[in-house]
């Protein structure tokens, strides 16, 4: 089995590098960073310092001009997928409706405002996981509306339980984002986020802004396909190994 994920992926590695993401009923071209994904040490506590872009009731915010999507989930959704909304308070639009974006130059200006001059971050996600097997972040997205283009991704699936107490405390950080002006973000463009989790429990989880990390070398496109193939091999590898231990 293993031997067959392996060809499948040099498969994909081979193929054309090109590659298009659909979401909410849109197509984006892939072309920028592969995200990492790594556990977190808390600096402080999220509703004091920086500001959520996905979120629930239990993240304050303390600027009221700053846009959030409030997905309120109460832990009986077990696959969560939201965009983010340039909306202070705004509800979760729809896995199917793009919501409104932030203004590029607005996110360029919190970012710098907060010492990152390089317009560089990473995304905190604050995990409430009260079930006994972890949830599982599926997808995360920088995305330019404008241009459809996918500014910045992560490609799971990869489990994500709880390791920090506290709300707003992250138990996971998510980097790689850069927001500089350049050939995939224009002056004008229009920015949003997209998640995407399943084996949700308990209460809502958070992605907020963490200005100033350093950026990962971007990626070639083709990391694109095999980070799909792998993301596909994972699924495959723990489905067999569900099925054995219930055997």
């Amino acid at each position: 089995m293993k031997k067959v994920l392996l060809l499948l992926a040099a498969a994909m590695l081979a193929a054309a590098p090109a590659k298009a993401v659909t979401l909410g009923g849109q197509n984006w071209t892939a072309t920028g960073t592969i995200l990492t994904l790594t556990p977190a040490v808390p600096t402080g506590n999220q509703p004091l310092n920086v500001q959520c872009v996905i979120c629930g009731d239990n993240q304050p915010q303390q600027q009221a001009n700053f846009g959030y999507t409030n997905f309120k989930n109460n832990g009986s959704d077990s696959d969560l997928l939201f965009f983010s909304t340039n909306v202070a308070g705004g509800g979760n639009p729809g896995p199917d409706t793009v919501g409104i974006g932030y203004d590029g130059t607005f996110l360029r200006d919190y970012i710098a405002a907060h010492g990152a001059v390089n317009l560089t971050f990473a995304v905190g996600i604050d995990v409430n996981d009260a079930g006994k097997t972890p949830q599982v972040l599926e997808s995360f997205y920088l995305l330019n509306l404008t241009q459809k283009t996918v500014l910045a991704a992560f490609l799971g699936p990869a489990d994500i339980g709880s390791k920090n107490n506290g709300t707003g405390f992250p138990d996971y950080t998510l980097e790689g984002f850069n927001i500089a002006l350049g050939s995939d973000i224009s002056i004008g463009d229009q920015l949003i986020f997209f998640a995407r989790i399943s084996n949700a429990s308990d209460g809502p989880d958070s992605f907020f802004l963490i200005p100033n990390v350093e950026i990962v070398t971007p990626l070639p496109a083709t990391v694109w396909l095999f980070g799909s193939a792998i993301g596909g091999a994972a699924v495959l590898l723990r489905r067999r190994r569900r099925k054995e231990a219930n055997v």
